[in-house]
């Protein structure tokens, strides 16, 4: 099977970067089940990269369906170790301009009934999230960003929310008091599954829309959406390009020893059966 260093989690179309080659579809199950579509695969500047489309080709699969421990697991299983996601989102300041992209650093959780860890049935583990995107990873995708000529907003807070309906704007002004920057519907729980896997997790967020709280503005609608995405994804895919060829060598962050000591579980007691689904995960604690 082929191996990928750096894993991106987007929509339709990301695998048509310029410079690809050696592409091929790969088609994978995992212990949590299929990821969401094939993952294509393929090399950019010798480097091995592996697209999964988050919502399938089609679009077909809503955020809180998502097959989330699957898409990270597979990735995993290629030997993935940076992942950069490309997420649409909506604004709540005025400075942050629907066109404009945002490389957020941290997130606030408001989903439901989302399954966020690849933990349980006889195995518990309790990893650091107090910073839930990669800075290092973070500062590349700057960088990349700025050679592209995108106007970047460095930082961030994600709200993530539940869908698949839009905010009210009671939730809207709510989340605006909490001095919170964008709004999506994805983001979690890839990103905590990501440091559960040791790997690396950043994102690219497109800024399509105020969300509701604008009085002037219309509120967000799918339309609204898919405009600003046709708009971004041309840039998305330049700092994707660059960012690959900025990722080189070692990893020195903390993701890539993010299990270590936060298995409580003592190895013997791990149930046969768990001990074998997270083989991958865990292995190299055992």
């Amino acid at each position: 099977m082929p191996q990928a260093k750096i894993g991106v989690i987007g929509g339709t179309g990301l695998y048509e970067i310029g410079g690809m080659t050696d592409i091929e579809e790969i088609r994978l199950d995992t212990p949590f089940g299929p990821p969401s579509d094939t993952i294509i695969f393929g090399k950019l500047d010798g480097t091995g990269v592996a697209f999964l489309p988050r919502h399938g080709r089609d679009h077909r699969i809503l955020p809180s369906e998502l097959p989330s421990r699957a898409n990270i697991y597979a990735l995993k299983s290629l030997g993935v170790e940076y992942i950069i996601a490309v997420n649409s989102a909506g604004s709540f300041k005025e400075e942050i301009m629907p066109g404009t992209l945002v490389i957020p650093d941290q997130v606030i959780d408001c989903t439901k009934g989302r399954t966020n860890t690849f933990f349980g049935n006889g195995v518990v583990a309790h990893v650091s999230f107090g910073d839930p995107f990669c800075p290092e990873l973070r500062q590349v995708l700057i960088a990349a960003a700025a050679e592209a000529g995108a106007f970047t907003h460095k930082r961030g807070t994600f709200v993530a929310m539940e869908g698949p309906a839009f905010s009210t704007k009671a939730e809207s002004n709510l989340y605006r008091s909490w001095d919170a920057d964008i709004i999506g519907m994805t983001v979690m729980p890839e990103a905590k599954l990501a440091r559960e896997a040791e790997i690396c997790y950043a994102c690219i967020v497109c800024v399509t829309d105020y969300d509701c709280w604008r009085e002037k503005e219309e509120a967000v609608n799918v339309a609204i959406i898919l405009e600003g995405m046709r708009r971004n994804i041309d840039m998305a895919k330049k700092i994707i390009k660059s960012s690959v060829v900025k990722i080189r060598g070692t990893r020195h962050c903390q993701c890539a020893e993010a299990l270590k000591g936060a298995l409580v579980t003592s190895p013997e007691a791990i149930p046969p059966e768990q001990k074998e689904k997270l083989r991958l995960i865990i292995g190299k604690y055992l």
